[in-house]
């Protein structure tokens, strides 16, 4: 990973330092495939990259009949998953807005799902793709033995995305969600649910991240002393622990993950921690995201607060 030096302004594209994702989304705009199919296809044995090309180019495709015309063209693997992503961030975008459609797109994108599935049986990106759409659905299992609340959840089908790749990173975000309040879960489902998940993975492992993205899905303006919340010693701890053993992982990524180092950036400037903060705000480069700063107010002041609170450059006047 070399996210590149900050050189006076933001980039928020989620292609961030991914080159080749970056072009294909330019030419995904203009209405051209074949640098989509090219950039999924090199990915077939690398799930994670997989997963996140292919969210960041159905969210480029989504408002255009591309994805329909290149499986109607050219149909294959690539043309498959991104037609299913582009179906499920159809269906969530009309969930989200409450519209009456969104049990039809649902529909459409379960079976463009398995039409993928059954393309490539080994990528667990369709399958992580029907998982984001489960909470539409509500048709949830019993929780294993083990978890406090045993909140019902789509298990079964999270458990045959960890057999297909025991740490999908996608997969553990999209499970989450099903338990966050507003996806009709419950706060103590919600950290029951996080903590099980990051406490099985590794120490080095991004998924550690999930109980600092619980904590922002939870933040309250109006309670009191919210903002001291992550200053208190369990949440100080777990953003330190995330910083001393997944964070010296991150140079040897592939593509800067600039959505987890904001997560943690976050949490550490929160803690008051500014040194380490600065350390992982550097790392990011110019690469900004909106979570988890848009949260708390408007993303580019939040950040750039931050940044400046750590003594590192922030963009000047436009």
């Amino acid at each position: 990973m070399a996210a590149g030096s900050f050189e006076g302004q933001y980039v928020w594209h989620p292609a961030a330092d991914d080159r080749a994702l970056a072009q294909a989304c330019i030419d995904v705009r203009a209405g051209r495939y074949l640098s989509a199919h090219n950039v999924l296809k090199e990915t077939r044995t690398d799930f994670e990259v997989r997963a996140h090309r292919s969210l960041v180019l159905a969210s480029e495709a989504a408002d255009s009949d591309l994805a329909e015309r290149w499986m109607s063209e050219e149909p294959g693997a690539e043309a498959a998953l991104l037609a299913a992503r582009v179906a499920m961030v159809r269906a969530l975008r009309m969930a989200d807005a409450a519209d009456g459609r969104a049990d039809t797109l649902a529909r459409i994108a379960q079976s463009a799902c398995t039409r993928a599935a059954r393309l490539l049986p080994a990528d667990p990106t369709p399958w992580v793709a029907q998982l984001a759409l489960a909470r539409l659905q509500h048709s949830y299992d019993p929780a294993p033995k083990g978890l406090l609340t045993a909140p019902p959840g789509p298990w079964q089908l999270f458990s045959h995305i960890l057999r297909l790749d025991p740490w999908n990173r996608e997969a553990h975000h999209r499970f989450l969600a099903c338990f966050f309040t507003r996806n009709g879960g419950s706060a103590s489902a919600r950290w029951d649910v996080a903590s099980f998940l990051s406490h099985r993975a590794p120490a080095t492992s991004a998924l550690r991240l999930l109980p600092l993205v619980a904590l922002v899905e939870e933040y309250d303006p109006a309670a009191l002393l919210a903002d001291s919340t992550w200053e208190q010693s369990q949440w100080t701890t777990t953003a330190l622990g995330i910083y001393r053993h997944w964070f010296p992982r991150t140079a040897a990524y592939r593509f800067t993950p600039v959505l987890d180092l904001a997560y943690l950036a976050h949490a550490l400037f929160m803690a008051k921690r500014e040194f380490e903060a600065r350390e992982v705000l550097t790392a990011m480069g110019p690469y900004a995201s909106r979570m988890p700063w848009s949260v708390f107010g408007d993303p580019e002041e939040r950040l750039t607060k931050a940044r400046r609170s750590c003594g590192l450059p922030v963009p000047g006047p436009a």
